[in-house]
């Protein structure tokens, strides 16, 4: 009897990468208590605050907790995406608005590519890390295939509770997978097929929207692992 193979389609091969590493993450947080998750690795780090205790001060949520956001800049982990948006066409014009800065602000990150990047990455508690993945994931889900008319911002009700917060999390993370999985070939060559709006969404066809998710999930991912294993070792 013939088994069946692993996919080797574009949208196969995403599927499964997204799938192997929800595992890896769902068996990784197991046991994550609200100690743990709200633990910073040091003090000033970006989390999940009550709104009249946020540090930063464009920290967002719709409810009493807020999710920490700095002030606009293009941080230095992602002057590679910077290199690559622009790379590809995308005016400096547009790359400023969709980060949010100065058009200066983006020439001087694109003539400095290749040189060693400044420390601009905030240390963040895995609570951050949780929210900020998935507040990305709710807002390309509303703005791809939901109504598109509300702001990513005030999609997801921030919590001290990491069992909520994971509860909720991967009911998300299961209704994109599930979305996902309809996306036909012409859908995924389609330019703006999402809207998503805080990024370059709507200038990339969807594949390469698909194959950015899956990173963004895969390397917050990493980073929640080791900050749990630092929280082990911190004694």
């Amino acid at each position: 009897m013939e088994t069946e193979g692993p996919r080797t389609d574009r949208l196969g091969l995403l599927l499964d990468q997204f799938d192997q590493a929800r595992e890896m993450a769902h068996v990784r947080l197991k046991g994550l208590g609200d100690e743990e998750y709200l633990w910073e690795p040091a003090p000033g780090s970006w989390s999940v605050r009550r709104r009249d205790e946020a540090l930063t001060p464009r920290a967002y949520g719709p409810g009493e907790w807020v999710l920490d956001k700095g002030a606009p800049d293009i941080p230095a982990n992602e002057y590679a995406e910077i290199a690559r948006q622009a790379a590809g066409g995308m005016t400096v014009a547009k790359i400023a608005e969709d980060w949010s800065v100065s058009v200066e602000r983006v020439e001087q990150v694109l003539a400095h590519i290749g040189e060693p990047a400044p420390d601009e990455v905030p240390l963040t508690t895995i609570a951050w890390r949780l929210g900020h993945l998935h507040s990305c994931f709710a807002g390309q889900w509303e703005w791809t295939f939901g109504r598109r008319r509300h702001d990513p911002h005030l999609l997801v009700d921030f919590t001290p509770s990491a069992a909520l917060e994971l509860e909720r999390f991967w009911a998300l993370i299961d209704r994109w997978r599930e979305s996902v999985g309809t996306v036909t070939e012409e859908q995924l060559d389609t330019v703006g097929f999402s809207q998503y709006p805080y990024g370059s969404d709507p200038d990339d066809p969807f594949v390469t929207v698909l194959a950015g998710a899956n990173l963004e999930f895969i390397h917050h991912m990493a980073e929640i692992a080791l900050l749990r294993d630092l929280w082990r070792a911190r004694r």
